[in-house]
């Protein structure tokens, strides 16, 4: 999957009108031009130039920075823990609300606090993430002056408590792209499960509501949510390109629409590269824990 995504992002930018050479300077004579281009490389094929760069790839050279001149590796190693930073907060915080919120919706379905609980999933779906962290940032940093605007940390301070309160709103405003999605998920799964013979058979043996939940039913409505986590993994790191913009947050989305904007192809291909090894290793995240959730599966 890494291979293929590399591949087609290195063809697409390489077919895209202009291509790589678009970014050279317009006043370089046409001598200059041309040895510009056989020095990046660009009068060869195609399929030759990626099979070069997947076989430096593997080795971890991902190529050079058209607009820094810096390698791709470097620029994208000093962005990316900030980007596992903010990612992992967002998730973790949709996972913590999600699953509870959702396991209330299954339990009292129907209930007025089910109605409301929907209604606020379906307007957190609707809700553009940039429009809510500017409302953030108005809130809480220009009128109550109780959390930093943007950035990492502040310019006098860099301790972990600086760090905490300066991820708080972009991880908040970065969970609500999926923490709409855990909650419908939790809410369905567990209503499903909630009908099984198992389930009411533990509550006909006086077992309490809350221990038929938490040992029968919760650990096997949990299996397509875990699912559904895995494949929200991508859609996370896709809103960190616009939740960095807003809070000034110096991770792979900023530098991505840095790359985008700057026409730096080698980054930008470098950046997929990444994303989709990220999101690969989610991927085998989730399977793994399926053996950890349901023991059937380590039993095959």
């Amino acid at each position: 999957m890494v291979v293929f995504a590399s591949a087609l992002t290195f063809f697409f930018v390489n077919l895209a009108p202009g291509g790589p050479a678009s970014i050279m300077r317009f006043d370089v004579t046409a001598e200059q031009r041309d040895v510009l281009i056989r020095a990046m490389g660009l009068d060869r094929p195609v399929p030759q130039r990626y099979a070069e760069w997947l076989a430096a790839a593997v080795h971890g050279d991902l190529g050079t920075s058209l607009l820094t001149n810096e390698p791709v590796s470097a620029r994208i190693a000093d962005r990316l823990p900030n980007t596992l930073t903010l990612a992992g907060s967002a998730l973790l915080i949709s996972i913590l609300l999600g699953i509870p919120i959702g396991l209330v919706q299954a339990v009292r379905r129907g209930s007025p606090i089910d109605h409301v609980l929907s209604l606020a999933s379906a307007i957190g779906l609707a809700v553009p993430v940039f429009w809510l962290g500017i409302v953030l940032i108005l809130v809480f940093a220009v009128s109550l002056h109780v959390l930093p605007s943007a950035g990492v940390t502040s310019v006098s301070s860099d301790t972990l408590w600086d760090r905490v309160t300066h991820l708080v709103l972009p991880a908040v405003a970065l969970a609500t792209t999926i923490l709409p999605t855990v909650v419908r998920f939790t809410r369905s799964s567990t209503v499903e499960v909630l009908h099984e013979d198992y389930v009411r058979t533990a509550a006909s043996k006086g077992l309490a509501p809350g221990v038929v939940i938490r040992r029968h039913a919760l650990r096997n409505a949990l299996i397509p949510v875990t699912s559904a986590v895995g494949a929200l993994v991508p859609r996370l790191l896709g809103g960190t390109v616009v939740t960095e913009a807003v809070f000034g947050w110096p991770g792979m989305g900023r530098l991505a629409l840095e790359a985008a904007q700057g026409r730096d192809y080698p980054l930008v291909t470098g950046l997929t590269v990444v994303i989709a090894a990220i999101a690969v290793g989610a991927s085998i995240v989730v399977d793994l824990a399926y053996t950890w959730i349901d023991p059937r599966v380590r039993l095959q």
